[in-house]
């Protein structure tokens, strides 16, 4: 009991310091970092309190796929390279208390989420009208649930995924006009002839090329 209060307090704290962290950092490359191993740290105390499928969703959705894209993404855009230049003009400072305004909401949301059980308890369903057997996981019981009651549903989500990747795929590999595209088997298959033209040019005249 000692060993698993360790773990979750340490855990806990490299959470915090980690999510703080993101926000504080200067680069964006390293605050995407911060951000994995808030995720990992989150996953980690999901498993500890045994909700072992949100600690292996978060392993899987946001750090092997979200946080990962923001990491191509900010590494492709080249943004840690570019100075704190968000708060130095007058002009790109003035989306600041649009933040605060934002940030304040939210805050009071979670403030009325948290502490709503103390003005309305109806609104919190009691654990002992909730039917939880100790012999199924977590897992097992949210599987029994989702390909039983929610089953249309969840098969609907997924032609929905199915339907939208196929249309990013169909965007890809479109053919459009007056775009020219690599022909990867031909570069590789031609030879010295093929790919290198000599010209004499005479001098004083350019050359003209086939399109």
């Amino acid at each position: 009991m000692i060993v698993h209060s360790i773990f979750f307090y340490t855990f806990s704290v490299i959470a915090i310091v980690s999510a703080i962290m993101v926000i504080v950092s200067k680069n964006t490359v390293h605050s995407v970092f911060f951000l994995i191993l808030d995720f990992i740290s989150i996953s980690c105390l999901f498993i500890m309190i045994g909700a072992e499928f949100l600690g292996m969703i978060m392993l899987i959705v946001y750090v092997g796929a979200v946080a990962i894209l923001f990491l191509f993404v900010v590494m492709m855009l080249n943004v840690a390279q570019q100075k704190n230049q968000w708060f130095s003009t007058t002009k790109s400072s003035s989306h600041i208390p649009v933040g605060l305004i934002i940030s304040l909401i939210i805050f009071f949301e979670l403030i009325i989420v948290i502490g709503g059980w103390k003005y309305k308890p109806d609104l919190i369903i009691s654990l002992s009208s909730l039917d939880i057997s100790r012999e199924v996981t977590n897992t097992h019981a949210i599987g029994n649930i989702l390909y039983t009651d929610y089953i249309h549903l969840f098969q609907i989500s997924g032609m929905i995924l199915l339907v939208a990747m196929i249309g990013a795929i169909t965007l890809t590999f479109s053919r459009r006009e007056n775009i020219k595209r690599q022909s990867y088997f031909d570069q590789i298959q031609r030879e010295k002839d093929s790919a290198v033209s000599l010209v004499e040019v005479e001098s004083g005249k350019g050359v003209k090329l086939d399109d």
